[in-house]
């Protein structure tokens, strides 16, 4: 992806980032200071000849700024590296940046992606990641944003990246699309910026979209988290944005918490959006919803929609909701509300961080709920975020859980699958979707497993289809792997993910309790693991440390319980 060279130029002990460039060309640069008092600057020029000059004196953060090529050639763009730190430089072409993305021609290691062969799952090209925000579809192409810290491999101050795809698995990184406020970047680090939300079309035959966005800002009175909304009409850049919710409602007895507007069209034909907060008996969702049909003003708080007070949870977040079997305007069409359980912890299994899904009839003001279960019983299919495409509702989620983040191990992380929702038997299902077939390259084996020998898994970006005799029968699925002990189990107690990283004493059981499905979907990629029983009655998703695939695997199971066990090569 990086296109570039860096190189001395003997003057000064200057550094110069080189690339043949077209006219027209756009450039971002985030640069730092270094120096106390010193600006940090870049210079660019092309075949030789000064083009321009950009500087900041900001030590803290690293600052956006922004070049654009009247005429193209070999572009050289150097800086003192005593007195400039330059964190990501990439070039594009704005009329083209849709299709073609963005090119990459400066990062440092500290922002560098993880080096993975073959991998299958959307990871960020630099820098951290973690929730999908503004999943939608805009424009005639899939758009993914994501909370990002573009200038580490750790979370700081939050930005949203952007990506577009046009079947959910192949995606277009585009420019960082939301960086924090000139106030956020203009402290120390780490103090708060643009965390999550969400994307609704602009109204009528409008090109473009509006998103909704929390700004958090550390230590900030009266309120740290606030509300605000912005529109892009050209899908690739931002307006500026504007504050639509500037405090909680008063008189509950709310924590600071108040992030994750969550904006989508309800069964009144109005505009409704969920925050996600906490009061003292714990996870608390709020409803608003406004007249206006373009969602830009005249948001009123409608009460609290529903609250969870399991697990020793603190705030719920990132709420979605979406209709199921029906439009949404269809009194007999179900809603799946789902949201995060921060910092909870099943006292039977030790897992952390649940996400829940509970079904119900929602009337655009309350929401009754009819049954409710586990997302994922793996729990590392986070911050779910869904909408309803032209088939029925999709999601995606970030594959990791806050419990695997720490000071001592870096973790850049991937987008689980997307995967879509529906009723069926009395259940939320959550299969992934049926775009993952396309990324079948080859059939890696139909015999071996089956009849108990280890099978090779190449680079260990594979599916694995198990086709059971009856529903529950038994068998165990054991990988080779060095990071960690890894396998995938059906017995009386349920489906389960076995999982113990290397030197730990005790791991969580990550167990769909009483599961017994008849077919069994593995996908591994570096770094994770997805399990779907009965195209995803029961799903399970587990991060797995490192970013090497899994190198085998063996079948043990009573004569007769499996009938088929295929493998199959997966590739972008």
């Amino acid at each position: 992806m990086t296109s570039q060279t860096i190189s001395p130029s003997g003057e000064g002990g200057r550094e110069t980032i080189s690339a043949v460039l077209p006219a027209g060309t756009t450039i971002h640069v985030w640069i730092k200071a270094l120096r106390g008092g010193a600006p940090g600057r870049l210079s660019a020029q092309v075949d030789g000849d000064p083009v321009c000059t950009v500087e900041t004196s900001n030590p803290h953060e690293f600052e956006f700024r922004l070049l654009t090529l009247e005429r193209g050639g070999d572009t050289a763009l150097s800086y003192d590296p005593a007195a400039t730190c330059v964190s990501l430089v990439y070039a594009f072409s704005q009329p083209r940046v849709l299709d073609e993305g963005i090119r990459l021609l400066h990062i440092r290691a500290s922002n560098a992606a993880p080096d993975i062969t073959g991998g299958y799952h959307f990871r960020p090209p630099f820098g951290w990641m973690n929730d999908p925000n503004g999943f939608g579809s805009f424009g005639g192409k899939v758009h993914l944003f994501y909370q990002h810290y573009p200038h580490s491999l750790r979370w700081n101050n939050m930005h949203w990246g952007h990506a577009v795809s046009e079947d959910y698995l192949r995606w277009t990184h585009l420019p960082i699309f939301l960086p924090p406020s000139d106030e956020l970047a203009a402290r120390a680090d780490g103090l708060g910026g643009a965390f999550s939300g969400s994307a609704i079309a602009l109204p009528g035959d409008e090109a473009g979209f509006r998103i909704f966005f929390t700004e958090h800002m550390k230590d900030r009175e009266p309120e740290e988290q606030v509300q605000f909304t912005a529109i892009s009409r050209d899908l690739v850049n931002v307006e500026p944005p504007s504050l639509i919710l500037p405090t909680r409602p008063a008189g509950l007895g709310l924590t600071k918490d108040f992030r994750d507007p969550y904006v989508f069209p309800g069964p009144d034909d109005k505009w409704k959006m969920l925050v996600g907060t906490r009061d003292r008996e714990g996870g608390v969702i709020l409803l608003y919803e406004t007249d206006d049909p373009a969602a830009a003003t005249g948001w009123t708080f409608l009460g609290i929609l529903h609250r969870e007070n399991r697990f020793g949870m603190t705030a719920a977040e990132c709420p979605c909701m979406v209709p199921l079997n029906g439009p949404a305007n269809d009194p007999a069409t179900c809603w799946a509300l789902i949201f995060g359980l921060l910092t909870s912890r099943d006292p039977v299994t030790r897992r952390r961080n649940i996400t829940l899904a509970t079904v119900g009839r929602f009337d655009g003001h309350s929401f009754s709920v009819e049954f409710e279960q586990e997302l994922d019983f793996g729990t590392d299919a986070y911050a779910f975020q869904a909408f309803v495409d032209e088939t029925g509702p999709v999601g995606i989620a970030w594959l990791a859980n806050w419990t695997d983040v720490s000071k001592e191990v870096d973790m850049p992380t991937a987008m689980t699958l997307p995967r879509r929702l529906a009723l069926h038997g009395g259940a939320l299902i959550t299969p992934p979707v049926a775009g993952v077939e396309t990324l079948r390259q080859r059939q890696l084996d139909s015999q071996d497993l089956l009849n108990g020998r280890a099978v090779d898994l190449a680079n260990g970006s594979v599916e694995i289809l198990l086709t059971l005799k009856e529903g529950g029968n038994a068998f165990h699925l054991a990988f080779e792997y060095p990071e960690a002990a890894v396998a995938v189990q059906l017995n009386d107690e349920g489906l389960s993910i076995l999982f113990s990283g290397a030197g730990a004493k005790s791991s969580p059981r990550y167990i769909a309790a009483g599961a017994r499905p008849a077919t069994i979907r593995i996908f591994l990629d570096a770094g994770s693991i997805e399990v779907f029983g009965d195209d995803g009655r029961w799903a399970g998703t587990k991060r797995l440390p490192g970013f090497k695939g899994i190198n085998s695997m063996r079948l043990d199971a009573p004569e007769g319980h499996v009938l088929n066990a295929n493998i199959w090569q997966l590739g972008l």
